[in-house]
C-alpha cells in the first residue's frame, strides 16, 4: 500500500479505521489516480488498486458506483477483482455496464452470474459484442421473453445446437423471436425449416420482407419441403410428360379450356392436373394433392377462378371419380349446384391462398 499511500495522505489509516463515507470518498480519489494513465499501469500496480478499491468502492454512494463501473467497464487492463465484484452487485446499475462490456469479465463469470442473477443481470450479458454458446446456453435456459429475445438479435452470439433446438421451441409461440432468429447468419437450412414449419403464415410472409435475398429463397425452398410434406399421402406422379405436352400447346397458344375438356374426358389425368397447374398458377405437385384427395370441392374452387364452363367442371368431377366409379345423377346435380352458387370472389382468395402457400 506505500504507492497509494504516498499519493493520498491517510489513505492507510481510512482504510482501515475511517468510516464508510470517508472510503467512499477515498475510493473515488483512488479510481481519478486510475484513470489518469491506465495505459502506463503494469500489473503490480493495477493489482495493487484492485486491492485497494475492491474494499473501498461498495462504501460509495450509488451514483459514484454506477459512474466507476461505466468508466471500468471500457478499459481493457480494469482492475479484474474490482469488476467481477460490479458485475456480481444486485444493484443492476451497477452490475449492468461491465456485464455488457466489459472485455475483463471472462466466460466462467459470466456463466457463474447468469445462473446466479436474475432477469435484468442476464439481459445486460445479451448486449456483449460476443457471447460464446457456453454463455448462451445458460441465457436460453434461464432467460425470460426479453433476454432470448435480445440474446437471438445478437449477431456476436453462438448458439449450441440444444439451444437451437430450444429457441425454436419458444419461437413458435413468439413472432417476435422467430424473426430475430430467421434472420441470423448462422441459421442452418433444417433450423429453418423447423422454424418455419412452427411459424404462422403472417409471421413466415413478414420475415421473408425483412431477410436478405439469399435467406429469401432458402425460405421458398424450405416451405416448398414443408407443403410438400404436409399433403396427403398418396403414390408419386409422373408429371414429366404431361408438362411438355401443356408447355407445347401453350407455345403454339392452343392451352385452354377446350384443351382441358379434352384431356378430363380422354381420363388424361397428369396432362389435366398440368394444364391447370398452368392456366392457374399452383405448383403441380400441390394441385396434385389437392385434386387427389376425398373431395372434389377444389375442382369448383378452380372451375370459379378460371371462369370454365359447367360441361369441362363436370368432365373434371368424372375424372376425379375414376373410369371405374360411376356417380349418380342427384351426385352430379348437387355438384353444379355448388359451383353456381360459388362466388368468385371465395374461390379467388382460396386459389390466392394456394398460390402464396408456394412461395412463402
Amino acid at each position: 500500500m506505500t504507492a497509494a499511500t504516498s499519493l493520498i495522505p491517510g489513505l492507510d489509516t481510512i482504510v482501515k479505521r475511517g468510516d464508510p463515507r470517508r472510503r467512499g470518498e477515498i475510493a473515488h480519489a483512488i479510481a481519478d489516480l486510475y484513470f489518469q494513465d491506465p495505459a502506463s499501469l503494469g500489473p503490480e500496480l493495477i493489482d495493487l488498486f484492485d486491492n485497494l478499491l475492491i474494499d473501498l468502492v461498495p462504501h460509495a454512494e450509488l451514483d459514484s458506483r454506477v459512474d466507476l463501473a461505466e468508466r471500468f467497464s471500457r478499459l481493457n487492463n480494469a482492475p479484474p477483482h474490482l469488476v467481477n465484484q460490479l458485475a456480481r452487485e444486485n444493484e443492476i446499475m451497477v452490475a449492468g455496464p461491465v456485464l455488457r462490456r466489459s472485455p475483463v469479465l471472462d466466460d466462467a463469470a459470466l456463466v457463474e452470474i447468469a445462473r446466479l442473477k436474475g432477469q435484468g443481470h442476464l439481459l445486460a450479458m445479451t448486449e456483449r459484442p460476443v457471447l460464446p454458446a457456453v454463455v448462451t446456453d445458460v441465457l436460453v435456459e434461464r432467460g425470460d421473453r426479453d433476454v432470448v429475445r435480445r440474446a437471438a438479435g445478437n449477431a456476436g452470439a453462438v448458439f449450441s445446437p440444444a439451444s437451437y433446438s430450444e429457441l425454436i421451441k419458444r419461437s413458435a409461440q413468439d413472432g417476435v423471436l422467430t424473426l430475430k432468429l430467421g434472420q441470423r447468419s448462422d441459421l442452418s437450412g433444417e433450423n429453418l425449416k423447423q422454424l418455419l414449419e412452427g411459424t404462422l403464415d403472417v409471421i413466415r410472409r413478414r420475415l421473408s420482407t425483412v431477410v436478405n435475398p439469399v435467406r429469401q429463397v432458402e425460405i421458398k425452398r424450405a416451405m416448398a419441403a414443408i407443403e410438400e410434406a404436409a399433403l396427403p399421402p398418396g403414390p408419386r406422379r409422373d408429371f414429366s410428360a404431361a408438362q411438355r405436352t401443356v408447355l407445347t400447346l401453350h407455345r403454339e397458344g392452343h392451352l385452354g379450356e377446350s384443351a382441358l375438356l379434352g384431356f378430363a374426358k380422354a381420363h388424361k389425368y397428369e396432362e389435366s392436373i398440368a394444364s391447370l397447374s398452368a392456366m392457374a398458377g399452383i405448383r403441380i405437385s400441390i394441385l396434385d394433392r389437392l385434386i387427389a384427395g376425398d373431395r372434389y370441392d377444389p375442382i369448383l374452387i378452380l372451375g370459379r377462378v378460371l371462369n370454365l364452363g359447367w360441361p369441362t367442371v363436370r368432365a373434371l368431377i368424372l375424372l376425379w371419380y375414376g373410369p371405374n366409379r360411376t356417380p349418380a345423377d342427384a351426385d352430379i346435380e348437387a355438384a353444379r349446384m355448388n359451383f353456381t352458387r360459388l362466388m368468385p370472389t371465395t374461390a379467388e382468395r382460396v386459389v390466392n391462398f394456394w398460390r402464396n402457400r408456394q412461395t412463402i
